[in-house]
């Protein structure tokens, strides 16, 4: 990649989820927009799961691909955590931790100006030090969840050592907060833990990403958590900055479909359904989705529903709700769906970029978080006034279908619920504003800059 005068070369090196790959590849728009070259760096088929560029930013943009070496357990093209199942992500990870010595080679060879990483690849920042690159790590957990977490020093310790310390809110928060785990949320987590027999816990990652890098990167803005950014720079000791939101324009028109869902969303009314979609790596077992269902069957709004395959749908669910209901199969254009006039809330897993998308658009979201860090997600918004939480048991987190029904019309039609409508509206000036959201990147890039 040929340099020119003044523009930086960065490198990406993203997880390898969905979740992940999409806003790094958001933020390397926006760095080869503004001038500088961006070396896309990931496996093969997760290339190739990813939208194409526009025409203006091919010749600023180059992907590098690296094969995933096979773990146990892998099948051919396992190379996304939406391959695996869920007691299979630590091993992805292993194989993801292969991928250091040709990547240390790559960057040895391409001598780019900063690279950019994620939480997992926690030993890139050692290898940049020693190629004299200088090195963020970009997080997609907001500044709240981060602050949970705590400090490096500590995750690198894993101090937390049951799921009941997860349940609290910690010492270190100087303010009011009611950010913390419930106890089934934890226990899904720790459930992985138990099973992590390879490598490196996550808490160790997070903790020698962020100890090791020159800057932290947070895909948030200080309009939406003004306080918890101020609280992370004193727990990191070192320069925070944020993103902003990477608002994306739908961009899949032509994608057949993309068609077909767009004629059945055309024929509903403005603001009349709700989407339901829980993410990639989220399973649910057969009693849930019974549930879940049922649902949004007895709520009487009608629903879009995005699912992995056909077997887990309940019997005769479909025929049922034929004309009100649609469900899905497969890969769905979610930002296309969510711009959509018809479409006004989103029942999510409450993955971060996920909710990002759905308030950057003014759809109400309907919180069912599954994993990872969606109920510290979930505990951020609906202290902001934003959304309804589907109601379960703290302890096992069982719930019903008429607890979904009564949250999905709250939110979509009941007059209880109007405000949490309008407060949803409200925030896509904020998340969902380009040049206001920009500003955060130009800022970034000043320091970038500045380090070179």
């Amino acid at each position: 990649m040929e340099r020119r005068e003044g523009a930086m070369h960065v490198a990406m090196f993203p997880w390898l989820a969905m979740g992940h790959l999409l806003p790094f590849l958001r933020l390397s728009k926006l760095l080869a927009q503004k001038g500088h070259k961006v070396l896309f760096i990931s496996t093969p088929r997760n290339i190739k799961r990813l939208p194409k560029l526009p025409s203006n930013l091919s010749s600023s943009i180059t992907f590098v691909s690296f094969p995933l070496p096979a773990f146990p357990g892998s099948t051919p093209g396992s190379e996304c955590s939406m391959d695996v199942s869920f007691n299979k992500q630590q091993s992805l990870k292993s194989s993801f931790d292969l991928l250091q010595l040709p990547l240390t080679k790559f960057l040895r060879d391409s001598s780019p100006d900063w690279v950019v990483y994620d939480y997992a690849s926690h030993w890139l920042p050692q290898v940049a030090a020693e190629l004299g690159i200088s090195k963020a790590f970009f997080s997609l957990f907001n500044a709240a969840s981060l602050c949970f977490l705590g400090p490096p020093s500590l995750l690198i310790d894993n101090f937390r050592s049951k799921p009941e310390d997860f349940t609290v809110v910690p010492p270190w928060i100087p303010f009011h907060s009611n950010i913390a785990y419930r106890y089934h949320e934890i226990t899904l987590v720790g459930d992985k833990k138990e099973k992590d027999t390879t490598g490196v816990s996550d808490p160790v990652r997070f903790g020698y990403s962020i100890s090791n890098c020159d800057a932290v990167f947070v895909h948030s803005s200080p309009e939406f958590e003004p306080e918890w950014l101020g609280l992370l720079q004193e727990l990191y000791q070192k320069p925070v900055f944020p993103t902003g939101f990477l608002p994306t324009d739908a961009e899949v028109e032509g994608d057949t479909t993309w068609i077909a869902i767009k004629k059945w969303l055309d024929m509903q009314r403005v603001n009349s359904v709700v989407y339901v979609a829980l993410g990639t790596e989220a399973i649910l077992c057969p009693e849930e989705l019974t549930e879940l269902a049922h649902g949004l069957e007895k709520s009487d709004v009608p629903f879009f529903w995005v699912l992995r395959n056909e077997s887990q749908v309940p019997d005769g669910f479909e025929e049922r709700v034929e004309g009100r209901g649609m469900v899905h199969f497969g890969w769905a254009p979610q930002v296309n769906i969510l711009s959509h006039d018809s479409v006004g809330g989103f029942l999510t897993h409450c993955g971060w970029n996920s909710l990002v998308e759905g308030l950057g658009l003014g759809r109400v979201p309907i919180f069912f978080p599954v994993l990872n860090e969606q109920g510290l997600n979930t505990r951020l918004l609906e202290g902001k006034g934003l959304g309804v939480e589907i109601p379960r048991d703290e302890k096992d987190g069982a719930f019903d279908s008429d607890s979904v029904a009564y949250s999905v019309r709250l939110a979509m039609i009941d007059d209880a619920g109007e405000s949490i409508r309008a407060k949803a509206k409200l925030m896509k000036g904020l998340f969902g504003n380009i040049d206001e959201n920009s500003r955060y990147v130009d800022e970034l890039l000043g320091y970038m800059t500045s380090k070179k």
